[in-house]
């Protein structure tokens, strides 16, 4: 199925491109859904080579479909891994309560949780940018300075010893937490939360390691740890260090073999053993005129749900055709307006779940302890606490002018993701998201109408109409939930406004 003509086809692509400050899979991202939507896209990277250690580790069903969007899906698939689950333990790794996952595709199309090895997300990413035209990468190159005027925004960069200017159409900040671009726009991060000391350890193993294959979390008040196995040989353990504990202390010949037991620490190599300070912050301003912060430079978050890079994902997702839009001509800078307004409350939930579930699992002494163990006890015999505990789903963007809650099935439907099942269209079977990149890919809404059960309509205000065929009837249930007629999709995927049933 052919993409439609993006926004910058139309002959309104500024002159100047998007410099995107910042190489990271959140700034390779950004690039490559920009330059679909047919703008000319520049990044520069401070770092001569890619980071080469891992760091995130997760990617749920949702931030799959950013990475669809971007044209790399299928390759990160490839090489990730679905992980089966959550399993509680307490502190001598007796399992309190588990929680298993399907590994199969889930409402969005892929499965709801995966492992994968950072630097394999970053290979495939830069893969795909050299292979796009509109794309530039430059690594080594340091943004010294920055200014705005009422045509762009020219950088400051330094490059090989020498300062030299930049033309920019608009900017994105994607240099992480220590953002240089955050503090040219005299933006500051908010603590949201302490910050907290964990010990990370990432290993491999030459033998498989005899392991359950999701998620472990040891609710222990005295040694709380969580342990993953990733990708292929990779095996990673965190643990909280005590106030003033050093990484050699943590690290010690004893330490380990209680934190990896049952692993022998001596028959496995450990890769990186360092201490990380997770932070719950999110930046005060995340705009300043054609200036905008993404991912760890606008937020971060605690890792007890797994979302500090799919937070950053999503920011650019919702960023790039808003972004599109302006500077092709289609949509007033007001439009710009509604990405920190959208994408900040969004942050701060999920955040704020982290922070939660990081106090519910970790922290109470031993009383917190002993009334885990009975409430865990009781929870994972109850169907719905085990759906709470494997939901993929976030939560909705809040109401506003791209959101438009009125009435029951927009309530339930407004602001969240439209699912992606696999539609007939034409006698083909193809993914739904596919089937949007061609009504959406001017960067307008489109209207999903239920016409019969089991078909729908799919068109523009004034475009063609496509007829869908939902053969497994994802959207026909989801729908009906909701006594939703029809919806309007943005470009994003989500759900702009709901039409109740006539």
């Amino acid at each position: 199925m052919q993409r439609a003509a993006p926004l910058g086809n139309t002959g309104a692509v500024p002159p100047d491109p998007v410099v995107v400050v910042g190489a990271g899979p959140v700034g390779l991202t950004a690039a490559l859904l920009l330059a679909g939507r047919g703008l000319e896209v520049r990044v520069v990277e401070k770092h001569s080579e890619p980071y080469p250690l891992p760091r995130a580790v997760h990617l749920d069903d949702e931030v799959f479909r950013v990475l669809q969007a971007a044209g790399v899906a299928d390759e990160v698939f490839a090489r990730s891994r679905p992980f089966a689950g959550l399993r509680l333990l307490d502190g001598t790794h007796r399992v309190l309560a588990e929680f298993d996952r399907d590994p199969g595709a889930g409402l969005n199309g892929w499965p709801q949780g995966s492992f994968v090895h950072q630097p394999d997300l970053e290979q495939v990413l830069a893969a795909a940018a050299r292979g796009t035209p509109r794309v530039t990468v430059t690594r080594g190159v340091e943004v010294t300075g920055l200014a705005q005027d009422d045509d762009g925004v020219t950088l400051v960069v330094r490059d090989g010893g020498a300062d030299r200017s930049v033309r920019a159409a608009a900017v994105l900040g994607c240099d992480g937490a220590g953002s240089t671009v955050r503090e040219l726009i005299g933006a500051s991060m908010r603590d949201l939360g302490p910050p907290d000391r964990w010990l990370v350890l990432d290993v491999r193993s030459a033998a498989p390691l005899p392991v359950w294959p999701g998620a472990h979390q040891v609710c222990d008040s005295r040694q709380p740890a969580t342990f993953m196995p990733v990708t292929g040989d990779r095996y990673r353990w965190e643990r909280r260090m005590a106030p003033g504990e050093t990484v050699a202390e943590a690290t010690a010949p004893h330490r380990l073999a209680a934190l990896l037991a049952p692993v022998d620490p001596g028959s496995v190599e450990i890769v990186r053993a360092v201490e990380y300070t997770f932070r719950a912050q999110v930046a005060d301003r995340w705009r300043s005129g054609r200036v905008f912060l993404a991912g760890d430079a606008a937020h971060l978050s605690p890792p007890f749900v797994g979302q500090g890079m799919g937070l950053g994902l999503r920011d650019v997702h919702q960023l790039a055709w808003k972004l599109a839009a302006v500077l092709g001509g289609e949509a007033d800078d007001d439009l710009l307006d509604t990405y920190q307004a959208e994408r900040e409350p969004h942050a701060r939930a999920l955040i704020g779940v982290a922070q939660l579930l990081g106090r519910l699992m970790t922290r109470g002494g031993r009383v917190g302890d002993v009334l885990r163990h009975g409430a865990l006890a009781v929870a994972r015999r109850i169907p719905a606490a085990a759906r709470l505990a494997t939901d993929s789903r976030t939560p909705p963007l809040v109401a506003g002018p791209l959101v438009e809650r009125r009435g029951r099935p927009g309530r339930r439907l407004a602001g969240t993701l439209v699912p992606q099942p696999d539609v007939v269209v034409d006698g083909r079977r193809c993914r739904f998201d596919d089937v949007l990149d061609q009504v959406l890919g001017g960067g307008v809404d489109a209207e999903l109408a239920l016409v019969a059960p089991g078909e729908l309509t799919l068109n523009t205000d004034g475009g063609p109409l496509l007829r869908l065929q939902d053969g497994d009837g994802v959207l026909t249930r989801w729908l009906g939930d909701a006594s939703a007629s029809a919806v309007r999709i943005r470009p994003d995927r989500i759900v702009r406004a709901a039409r109740p049933l006539r």
